[in-house]
């Protein structure tokens, strides 16, 4: 318990506040389990409940500035940026190694796709399983401008609403889509969890959050995904 609680603070910026907090649970190593204060320690995860907050903030100011995120999501581990961002979503694009080509998709608040078409609609606000809605960007109304280099030739984008609080909460915040795709150079295989990240992708991106066990979403694979076709049938691409 420990070291995880030594591995959260050290995600953050130092602060007076997590630096003696810092010093408060490293203190306890030299304890006997037996014998540590629990109220002691209970003392200390006010400041703990902190962190998730302090993460979203970090986040929150990279990709006001422009800059692109390693961030975990409902599925697999992402690469992101504000969506409505021009230039970070060209840098992702060379930190994938990715055409043009091939299109990333956005996370999006529940607001935002409420007029989809209604046959569209189960897959984003009614379905247990991660899907990704590929459609019209112009069958969004209410989805907030995006960058002119996201969506595909074709004028599709697509779109998932993640049920992951980390990215519920900066959504939120940001107040745009976010981009995501997956954490891997192009053409090579998806992470599966944190730890399947090539150090590369980490060291590229503008900020990378830690591997937190609460933020696993309990899948190993990219969401299902869905295409709205012309005639307003729905073709599952994968499931």
């Amino acid at each position: 318990m420990v070291s995880k609680l030594l591995n959260c603070l050290n995600c953050l910026q130092p602060t007076k506040e997590s630096a003696n907090l810092h010093n408060f649970i490293e203190s306890l190593r030299g304890i006997p389990q037996e014998n540590r204060n629990f109220a002691l320690f209970l003392k200390a995860l006010p400041s703990v409940s902190n962190i998730m907050q302090r993460l979203i903030q970090q986040s929150l100011s990279i990709l006001r500035d422009g800059g692109t995120l390693l961030y975990p999501t409902d599925t697999i581990w992402g690469i992101g940026c504000d969506a409505s961002n021009r230039n970070a979503v060209e840098k992702i694009y060379r930190i994938k190694q990715r055409d043009h080509a091939k299109s990333m998709l956005v996370l999006a608040r529940p607001e935002w796709v409420e007029q989809c078409p209604s046959v569209a609609r189960p897959f984003l606000d009614g379905t247990t399983k991660p899907t990704t809605v590929i459609l019209p960007i112009d069958a969004l109304p209410l989805m907030p401008e995006l960058a002119d280099n996201l969506p595909a030739a074709d004028g599709t984008i697509g779109v998932r609403v993640p049920r992951h609080p980390f990215c519920q909460s900066l959504l939120e915040a940001l107040g745009h889509p976010l981009v995501s795709t997956s954490a891997n150079f192009s053409g090579r295989p998806s992470p599966q969890g944190y730890s399947d990240i090539d150090p590369d992708i980490k060291s590229l991106v503008d900020y990378a959050l830690p591997g937190l066990s609460s933020f696993r979403s309990g899948y190993t694979q990219g969401s299902r995904i869905v295409m709205l076709k012309t005639d307003g049938a729905v073709q599952i691409l994968r499931d």
